[in-house]
């Protein structure tokens, strides 16, 4: 099984990594670079723990970056700002989706723990996977976070993944933790997502690390 892993510079996604790595062939981790939003030190921290991953982990990997902060600046520009981070997930989830049908991968592997963060409510779970079509998998869903702290420490990626890095200035003052998928494709509308998707996964960077 050929897996498409949305790997950050957090702690969870990391772990769902090397979780779901027990039943890959192959794993694609993937991360969308939100600059101008960040810093570099996000993009370093991501390069990092694939690097760490990639040794960790007994299958094979490819590491891959998408271009990403245009689009919530597009967003950001014209829809409601609330959103965003459900937006920001959905696009997430669309590159995830065209990568996984150009190297013929089965499944898109997050790091979401329920109910952790906005994004992450039973609700906008919901809106945001409904983006695609490819199964999502979530190792970590019912998880308690000093659990996933454990497992970090445990398979050494908690201390790549708790240095300082600048975080997304993108995030909204007050996150919307009920997005309706009815209120989401309205707001969509107001920009054109293929077009957006379209252009940042043909201009991803292939990483040799």
């Amino acid at each position: 099984m050929k897996i498409v892993s949305l790997l950050s510079s957090g702690i969870d996604s990391p772990v769902a990594t090397f979780l779901i790595s027990k039943k890959a062939d192959e794993l694609i981790l993937v991360n969308a670079d939100i600059a101008p939003f960040s810093d570099s030190s996000e993009k370093d921290k991501f390069l990092d723990l694939a690097k760490y991953l990639s040794k960790k982990i007994d299958c094979p990997t490819k590491v891959i970056i998408v271009p990403h902060g245009n689009n919530l600046l597009e967003y950001k520009k014209n829809c409601d700002a609330k959103f965003t981070c459900v937006f920001c997930k959905r696009m997430m989830l669309r590159y995830a989706q065209k990568i996984a049908e150009k190297y013929g991968a089965d499944a898109i592997v997050t790091g979401d723990n329920l109910g952790q963060v906005a994004s992450q409510t039973l609700q906008n779970i919901k809106t945001i996977e409904e983006a695609v079509k490819i199964p999502v998998l979530r190792p970590l869903i019912g998880f308690d976070k000093e659990d996933i702290i454990k497992i970090a420490k445990e398979i050494g990626t908690y201390d790549l993944s708790i240095r300082h890095s600048s975080g997304c200035s993108a995030v909204p003052t007050e996150p919307s933790t009920m997005a309706k998928i009815e209120k989401i494709l309205s707001e969509e509308k107001k920009i054109n997502i293929k077009n957006l998707v379209s252009i940042s996964v043909k201009n991803l960077e292939v990483i040799s690390l």
